[in-house]
């Protein structure tokens, strides 16, 4: 693939979303659903190796492009990342006062409820991908009653898990 393309693309996808992970939807669809340039797997390890490291939450749009083009998509990953950092200061002179008009509060909060819903509907088949047996899928339940219902840190439920699936290939 072009990296001028692969960055056009994930360039589209940080643009149109308001947080790190909601951005997953179009990178989806565009790479993996559209395109099959990535599979739910490489998608699933991009999005994990972002999310491992300190950094935004959209982190993974490199790992992303690493997959697809190697270094250089790596780079274009990264340009698309930050492009927005840099068009935003002119873009909210422009817009000024329109973000304090009520209607417009609400468009916004209109489309992060989609994207949440966006989110949701392209991390199904990503969960369907990582639950790969019995092991995996107590591990994500665990871990999901663990984060959710209880202040232990993130990180120590990664820790857990990935001592119980290291565990789980040795015993196995």
């Amino acid at each position: 693939m072009n990296v001028f393309v692969l960055y056009l693309l994930l360039l589209k996808a940080v643009c149109t979303s308001f947080s790190g992970m909601a951005s997953l939807p179009m990178v989806r669809n565009d790479f993996v659903a559209s395109r099959h340039i990535l599979t739910d797997r490489q998608l699933n390890t991009a999005v994990v190796t972002g999310r491992t490291g300190p950094g935004p939450n959209g982190l993974y749009v490199v790992s992303v492009g690493y997959f697809v083009a190697g270094l250089p998509g790596a780079m274009a990953g990264l340009l698309a990342l930050v492009t927005p950092a840099f068009l935003i200061i002119p873009i909210m002179r422009w817009v000024g006062d329109y973000a304090k008009n009520p209607r417009v509060r609400s468009a916004i909060r209109a489309v992060v409820l989609a994207s949440a819903g966006l989110l949701i509907a392209s991390s199904i088949p990503l969960a369907q991908d990582a639950a790969t047996g019995p092991i995996a899928i107590a591990i994500i339940i665990a871990s999901f009653v663990v984060l959710t219902f209880t202040d232990v840190e993130s990180w120590w439920v990664m820790m857990g898990a990935a001592a119980l699936g290291v565990g789980a290939k040795l015993f196995s």
